[in-house]
């Protein structure tokens, strides 16, 4: 017997096989891929794929119930305002500029449902940007703003948020001046506003009462068959009062109510807003201290655009910050 050579005839090296399963080919391992494949005793986990198409079933069953809403499809006015944990409003991180002024500034406000608030600080600090983004008149850079716990102000428009129970009163009345109180009031009120429904409407029995419940409110019953335009400065403030009122606001942002007002309009004024706090929220703006004190129980101060106070009046006078940037002009 000869030694066994570690090169062939053709002198070429060969490769020794590196592992038991080199040494079998398929035929004689007895075992090749399709045969395993066709184990009698085989089975096959379709767990995975059996699992997303009961959830995808589940989903469109979902989707496909006669009952169910979608978000887009619901209008404003029928979203529901959830108040159960007190604030009818909250404003969180908002932040607005404009062409580089901060105008807005990381601004966190709460206003409870029922409360009567008064925002009061120096020109420029944020007031009137505060109000235009909680009426959808200025979208904030960042930030959320919200109705109540589940509507959220910065997904509507500005139509949309009227529906949903915000209204706003300009410090400037405008009221219709060469139409009476009654029609201003009757021209306000919350209906169908389309071209048809409002040439041959009439008002019920139910709207009349309304109206002359509004009029005892705002205190010009007197004055009902009056041009609008005939009226006092005080009292055209009474009358936009009493048309934000025919739409049954949640919350009123009244916007200096008593700007040019006598000392005796004034003091009606404080009893009209102190009426509607409990009923309806309602947050003021206003720069006149004696008339602020004379309605405030929470008083919040902003400055640079974010909250530099709050609490009772007694406590904002004395807080040296706000003598400082405010109350000691």
């Amino acid at each position: 017997m000869s030694a066994r050579n570690d090169s062939n005839a053709n002198g070429e090296s060969e490769r020794q096989p590196t592992s038991e399963s080199e040494h079998q080919s398929p035929s004689t391992s007895g075992r090749g891929p399709s045969r395993d494949l066709l184990r009698s005793d085989r089975t096959f986990d379709f767990s995975g794929p059996k699992q997303v198409w009961q959830g995808f079933g589940r989903d469109f069953k979902e989707l496909t119930r006669r009952d169910r809403q979608f978000e887009f499809m619901i209008r404003a006015k029928d979203l529901e305002l959830d108040v159960r944990h007190g604030p009818i409003l909250y404003l969180e991180g908002l932040n607005v500029s404009f062409d580089g002024f901060k105008a807005i500034d990381e601004l966190t406000l709460y206003v409870d449902a029922g409360e009567l608030r008064c925002v009061i600080g120096p020109n420029g600090a944020g007031k009137t940007t505060m109000m235009d983004i909680i009426t959808g008149k200025t979208r904030p850079d960042s930030g959320t703003a919200f109705f109540g716990q589940k509507i959220d102000l910065l997904k509507l428009s500005e139509p949309e948020i009227a529906e949903v129970g915000i209204g706003r009163k300009f410090q400037k009345p405008t009221v219709f001046e060469h139409h009476s109180v009654f029609e201003n009031l009757e021209l306000a009120m919350a209906a169908d506003k389309r071209v048809f429904p409002t040439l041959f409407a009439k008002l019920s029995g139910a709207q009349r009462d309304r109206i002359d419940e509004v009029l005892q409110t705002i205190g010009l019953t007197e004055q009902v068959h009056r041009e609008a335009g005939a009226l006092s400065h005080g009292q055209k403030q009474w009358l936009e009062i009493g048309m934000l009122l025919m739409q049954d606001p949640h919350l009123l942002l009244v916007d200096e109510p008593v700007a040019g007002m006598t000392h005796q309009e004034m003091e009606r004024t404080a009893e009209l807003l102190t009426s509607l706090a409990g009923r309806h929220s309602v947050v003021v703006v206003e720069h006149d201290m004696d008339f602020v004190r004379s309605i405030a129980k929470r008083v919040t101060v902003l400055h640079q655009g974010s909250v530099l106070a709050e609490g009772s009046m007694d406590e904002v006078q004395n807080d040296p910050r706000v003598i400082e940037v405010y109350l000691g002009e």
